[in-house]
């Protein structure tokens, strides 16, 4: 019996001590930062893949190759570049259910069809826009699906006649201007009137060209140079427009070397002028990975092929290299990055394209031909709450915010930064620095030094004002004493 007893004990004891698994736990998508010194540290997820959609879930058949990807409202259109269709679907709470497939539109009294189309936009009032680009046209349709307008090929000197017009990616503007990205064209974002007339071009990309072959063709014959291929600007392959009508356009074509000095520009922000305004604070310029190696025949630096930009000024980026999703503030500080190359739930083998409702991201895969959501986790609500509160002016919340998530994560830069910036806001200067030190903020640290001895100095003025009168005087008093004393001794 006492046997029996001791082995019970020993079985209570070995129970208690081994630790429980949930059945109800989510699985972790890989998520991580990079620290001051560029190391990447594994940090707690921001986002987590709630859920996938493939074509034959919606009983539609499976998407082929789908390029482009736009949401309007609970809405997202899909173009499904291989099967020559617009797919739509209606994101719900738990679940994405089938709206409508367009694969005919109305063309006067005919039918008309797309071939190979690569891009959809739905502009502010309904109206469809198709990149349809082995038809060399953008199309736009209304609700019914009526062909309104068609955005052709230019007639312009600026632009080759003998080129083919492929429209690839296209987004509208408030005013009805149409802007759209083509193959082979590297003069910018072409432009388009509301009426359809070509205005020109925008933000043309710099022209990149390696020092080698620079000096090869500087001594190279005539002839030689003639077969040489010319330096000419690289081209854009994704465009998006925020809802201050802002457009965010990405380039994967760089020197490795150009990304870290800002030279690249992989991800860049333009004005009505063309204007790269993107806002770059941060340590490194928002170029996706900040180091890279080889592995799994993988090489080299990210490859950004979307952008989408929130309404809380963060905006994220996708890199088709390795299937990962960069988060970044409205100072072009990394907020997180995670995903990664495979077939499982958040993980992706060629994302085409990025979107977002709400705080949702979702994420088109070309290759394995279907769409995934993405959700915030109570620790991105709490990094989003924290800038949200801090654009607001309300700094005292945003470092409560930022307090709780140095709770959950310890190595967070930016939370230092974070609650460094709000102290410094509601000038405890002192404070400030000590969270600037921290994480080696040597910019905000000498901001904050330089107030708090400012204002230091204006709060001891008053005593610095009387030791200097106290230092001119009273020497020149006892001066004055020892003489009189020795004028009344000689007397």
């Amino acid at each position: 019996m006492k046997k029996i007893s001791r082995i019970l004990c020993l079985m209570l004891v070995l129970f208690l001590l081994t630790p429980t698994v949930s059945a109800e736990a989510e699985p972790s998508n890989y998520t991580y930062i990079y620290d001051f010194y560029g190391d990447p540290r594994e940090s707690p997820d921001a986002y987590r893949a709630q859920l996938q959609v493939l074509g034959s879930d919606l009983g539609i058949g499976d998407f082929s190759s789908p390029q482009g990807m736009h949401t309007f409202g609970d809405e997202i259109y899909i173009a499904d570049t291989g099967k020559n269709r617009i797919v739509v679907l209606k994101a719900g709470i738990d679940e994405i259910t089938l709206v409508r497939v367009i694969e005919t539109f109305k063309n006067g009294d005919a039918d008309d069809t797309f071939n190979s189309p690569n891009d959809v936009f739905v502009a502010k009032n309904g109206d469809i826009y198709v990149c349809d680009t082995k038809n060399a046209r953008i199309v736009r349709m209304d609700k019914d699906l009526n062909m309104i307008q068609t955005f052709i090929k230019p007639v312009d000197e600026t632009y080759d006649a003998s080129q083919d017009f492929l429209p690839v990616k296209a987004v509208v503007d408030d005013a009805g201007r149409v802007l759209a990205l083509a193959t082979n064209i590297n003069k910018g974002v072409m432009q388009y009137s509301p009426e359809g007339v070509f205005t020109g071009y925008i933000g043309a990309n710099a022209v990149t060209f390696s020092m080698i072959d620079y000096i090869w063709k500087k001594l190279s014959t005539q002839a030689q140079r003639a077969q040489m291929e010319q330096f000419v600007p690289t081209e854009y392959n994704n465009i998006a427009i925020d809802q201050d009508g802002f457009l965010y356009v990405t380039t994967s074509v760089f020197e490795e070397w150009d990304l870290k000095s800002d030279k690249a520009k992989p991800i860049r922000k333009l004005n009505s002028m063309g204007a790269d305004i993107l806002i770059k604070n941060g340590d490194v310029p928002p170029i996706g990975d900040v180091m890279w190696g080889k592995g799994a025949g993988i090489n080299g630096p990210s490859k950004l092929v979307d952008v989408t930009a929130l309404e809380n000024e963060t905006y994220f980026a996708i890199d088709r290299m390795r299937g990962r999703l960069f988060g970044y503030d409205s100072q072009g500080n990394l907020l997180y990055a995670f995903g990664g190359v495979g077939n499982t739930l958040g993980t992706f083998q060629m994302p085409s394209a990025l979107d977002h409702i709400g705080n949702d991201l979702y994420v088109l895969d070309s290759r394995s031909n279907n769409l995934t959501r993405l959700v915030l986790t109570e620790y991105g609500r709490l990094i989003n709450s924290a800038l949200g509160a801090y654009q607001k002016g309300d700094y005292d919340l945003s470092a409560d915010y930022w307090r709780e998530v140095l709770r959950l994560n310890g190595n967070y830069d930016l939370a230092y930064l974070g609650i460094g910036r709000s102290l410094l806001r509601q000038e405890r200067y002192e404070e400030a620095m000590d969270y600037f030190e921290v994480k080696y903020y040597g910019k905000f640290y000498s901001k904050a030094f330089k107030l708090w001895r400012k204002e230091w100095i204006e709060d001891h003025i008053g005593w610095f004002i009387v030791g200097l009168l106290v230092l001119i005087i009273v020497p020149k008093t006892i001066k004055k004493v020892k003489k009189i004393k020795r004028e009344a001794m000689e007397e």
